[in-house]
């Protein structure tokens, strides 16, 4: 048997190729997620599996191959999530030069993004010390302070909040309430939103009770 840099002889086995997923495989992965995503939003992340197969088109052999226990697909949406939304914090910041347009673009991004999908991260089983959540938490933390520390500092963004406080807005006016159906309730998302984020700039015109929420107190919360 040889050892690193010796070379090759006969009777060596050669290195194992690992097969790429397949592009059909890959879509109906997306697929399911995408699916879940939505799904988690209009009724919780206990929705039925097969209601999942369903949404996404495609046999409930195929979730199950794809995500055999439930808190593997949670752990992919969240995952996906997370790094969707900081792809848009960061193209905000990048591309509008006016801050609190910047972070006025973001919100309603991340509602399109389903941010409220998120809600298994305040589970208490749910398991967000993952080495790879915890990469894209961070991320997304960096920035989305980015964005509100430069439209405060700009005196763009009232400075009695805190990212949380925009998270928190953001995550509840995108959720539907309870016992209404998530395509009736849909229209009315951006435009909420927008009373909130008007509400966000500054100057602001009432004092907040309370003091700005921090991702830190959303975290010692869940």
């Amino acid at each position: 048997m040889r050892t690193d840099g010796e070379t090759p002889v006969r009777g060596d086995a050669p290195a194992r190729r690992v097969p790429r997923p397949r592009a059909d495989a890959l879509r109906n992965r997306e697929r399911l997620v995408t699916a879940a995503r939505e799904m988690f939003v209009e009724f919780g992340c206990a929705v039925p599996y097969d209601e999942i197969a369903r949404r996404a088109g495609v046999g409930n052999a195929t979730l199950y191959r794809n995500f055999p226990e439930r808190p593997e697909l949670v752990h992919e949406v969240v995952l996906s999530i997370l790094a969707r939304l900081t792809e848009r914090a960061e193209r905000a910041a990048a591309e509008e030069a006016d801050t609190f347009a910047a972070v006025r673009r973001f919100a309603h991004e991340a509602a399109d993004e389903r941010v409220g999908a998120l809600c298994p991260m305040l589970d208490g089983t749910f398991d967000k010390d993952h080495p790879d959540l915890v990469v894209e938490r961070e991320r997304l933390d960096e920035a989305v302070e980015g964005l509100v520390r430069r439209a405060q500092t700009a005196g763009r963004l009232r400075a009695d909040i805190g990212v949380g406080d925009l998270m928190i807005g953001v995550s509840q006016l995108t959720r539907p309430l309870p016992g209404t159906g998530c395509e009736d309730f849909a229209p009315f998302v951006h435009r909420h939103l927008q009373l909130f984020l008007d509400g966000l700039e500054a100057p602001a015109r009432s004092a907040l009770p309370g003091t700005p929420a921090t991702l830190g107190d959303l975290r010692r919360d869940a």
